[in-house]
């Protein structure tokens, strides 16, 4: 089953006690709270309290958005141990990293190899953690391909790297599905939302196209599908987005 949430950075400049009223309001049963925005990187207490609010309100954490990407930081360890410190105190199963900073097309091999060592690391350290690493599936960096981001899991060859996915708009619908066909039991949590040419747009019209989507996930493996990218970035579209989202999981789940 797909559980819907959110990505707390939708709403980035609001604060964390009205996310979570918002995800209550809005029926929805989860939340990946984003580095920066809701929790900053090493705030172990700061994570512990919002875990309590969280699990309070009877929503979930379903993942720890960081912020920290491969091939920028010379202490792997202090940096990416200060998110996964945060990631741990939020009970999160997963964080969330990024795949360097460039575009699959400018990454030599060599450089591909240090990236997939340091990816290897920080999946050990989480590991530790009982937490599970997940790369953002997008532009500008090693996942920006279906062929590039498999061939990256490839590489950094660890059972505790995985991905989450998202229509991103640099590949058409036809590399999307693929995508979610070859990550297979890589493939944790959706990001959700509907752009058309680029432009944000009620998730309802994008239904038809979703539809598509879950079609290539297994709908009996445990996830989250989280909201995010809400046109014009108002409640009353986040709520009506959200209704239409918990209505589409419940038609394709029966």
């Amino acid at each position: 089953m797909i559980i819907p949430g959110m990505v707390s950075a939708t709403f980035r400049d609001r604060p964390a006690e009205e996310i979570i009223r918002l995800c209550v309001e809005a029926g929805l049963k989860a939340v990946e709270w984003s580095e920066n925005a809701h929790v900053m990187p090493g705030d172990r207490e700061g994570a512990a309290k919002l875990y309590e609010r969280t699990a309070k309100a009877g929503l979930l954490v379903a993942a720890y958005g960081s912020y920290y990407r491969l091939g920028q930081n010379e202490d792997v360890e202090g940096a990416f141990g200060a998110s996964l410190v945060s990631a741990a105190a939020l009970h999160a199963p997963l964080i969330r990293v990024w795949a360097g900073t460039e575009g699959s097309g400018l990454v030599s091999d060599e450089q591909r190899k240090k990236l997939a060592a340091e990816a290897g690391k920080i999946c050990d350290m989480a590991g530790e953690k009982g937490i599970k690493v997940a790369l953002e599936w997008h532009k500008n960096t090693l996942t920006d391909t279906n062929e590039s981001a498999m061939r990256f899991l490839k590489e950094t060859d660890h059972e505790n790297l995985y991905c989450l996915w998202q229509p991103t708009v640099a590949l058409g619908m036809k590399e999307r599905v693929e995508g979610l066909d070859l990550l297979g039991d890589r493939l944790l949590n959706l990001h959700i939302y509907y752009w058309l040419e680029g432009v944000r747009r009620p998730f309802r019209e994008g239904t038809e196209e979703w539809r598509q989507y879950l079609g290539h996930v297994d709908m009996e493996k445990e996830r989250f599908g989280l909201l995010e990218f809400v046109m014009g970035n108002t409640r009353e579209q986040f709520l009506e987005d959200a209704r239409v989202l918990r209505e589409l999981l419940e038609r394709e789940e029966r």
